[in-house]
């Protein structure tokens, strides 16, 4: 075997390996991060913690999917085409089960800080689907954070929201973000996995 066919075999596995740390580094769309935030339910006058992981953040090609299907088939079909996208992270409260979250994304604001929008499907409770009440009609769970230069900010958090088009930035948001009835706040990013 001449001398040069291992080193050419390693070549290949090389390029291999960087191809897909490109591939991988393409999917995240960022690093991933962490936050948490105290969560206060404005209805029942709850609080705790929350817990927020987003492991990979969502392509542009997601994005586009899911205002395409809000834009030209409505809520019921973008219900389905988030409830298909891969699992980006989740959020919980400390030692409770968490939520998959399955839409990930950030953005940098005028400021210099960043605003962070996650969706996912909620869970609906058999009673809920039997009696059909009007909260049926909002399956989203949305999370918005937005945080200063720091990483410090405030959000909030809808379980059960009307989801329009926010044309400017051309992304999926809350109805309304000011009335949402879980304030998130003493958000704060806590590490990255860099």
């Amino acid at each position: 075997m001449p001398q040069w066919k291992p080193l050419v075999r390693l070549a290949i596995y090389l390029a291999c390996l960087a191809v897909a740390a490109v591939l991988v580094q393409a999917q995240t769309i960022g690093s991933p991060e962490r936050f948490t935030a105290a969560a206060i339910n404005t209805n029942r006058g709850a609080a705790g913690n929350i817990d927020i992981q987003v492991d990979r953040w969502s392509s542009d090609a997601e994005r586009d999917k899911l205002v395409n299907a809000l834009t030209t088939k409505g809520a019921d079909k973008l219900l389905d085409v988030l409830q298909d996208l891969p699992v980006k992270g989740n959020f919980r409260a400390p030692g409770q089960l968490g939520w998959d979250i399955r839409f990930a994304r950030h953005y940098p604001t005028d400021e210099g800080g960043e605003r962070v929008v996650l969706a996912t499907d909620r869970p609906i409770s058999v009673f809920e689907a039997a009696n059909q009440p009007r909260s049926i009609n909002y399956p989203f769970t949305i999370v918005e954070l937005q945080l200063n230069r720091a990483g410090e900010g405030q959000g909030r958090m809808s379980l059960a929201t009307k989801v329009i088009l926010d044309k400017k930035k051309n992304m999926i948001t809350l109805e309304n973000f000011e009335l949402q009835p879980v304030l998130l706040t003493q958000v704060k990013r806590t590490s990255s996995f860099n």
